[in-house]
């Protein structure tokens, strides 16, 4: 294989993704929307418990995927609708709220007994 060969099917590298400073202060908005919603049970909010995972913003629909305190939680239709409801309220457009099968471990919101 000849260098010119060689060279044409080496492929770039693809660059790393911008940062892009409005869809970090939506993501900052929507995390303050959900300090309003409070683990009933614990009362503190699903911010502070470290309860949300990822917020996925599109253009016409988006995403937070969040665990919960324990596996049956009797709280979980609640704070889930509340998620929903307040992540909306600042993006204008649907929401789909996912439930983790992720363990929550009390040390991730910074709490040790």
């Amino acid at each position: 294989m000849t260098d010119q060969n060689l060279a044409a099917t080496a492929t770039e590298p693809t660059s790393p993704v911008a940062f892009d400073p409005a869809r970090r202060a939506t993501e900052l908005a929507i995390l303050d929307a959900l300090r309003s919603v409070v683990d009933p049970e614990l009362g503190m909010d699903v911010v502070e418990l470290a309860l949300i995972r990822q917020i996925i913003i599109g253009s016409e629909s988006s995403e937070v995927k969040m665990i919960l305190t324990t596996p049956f939680c009797p709280y979980a239709g609640s704070m889930v609708q509340q998620v929903k409801d307040q992540a909306e309220s600042v993006l204008e457009h649907p929401v789909k709220v996912t439930l983790l099968a992720e363990r929550w471990d009390p040390k991730d919101a910074g709490l040790t007994w």
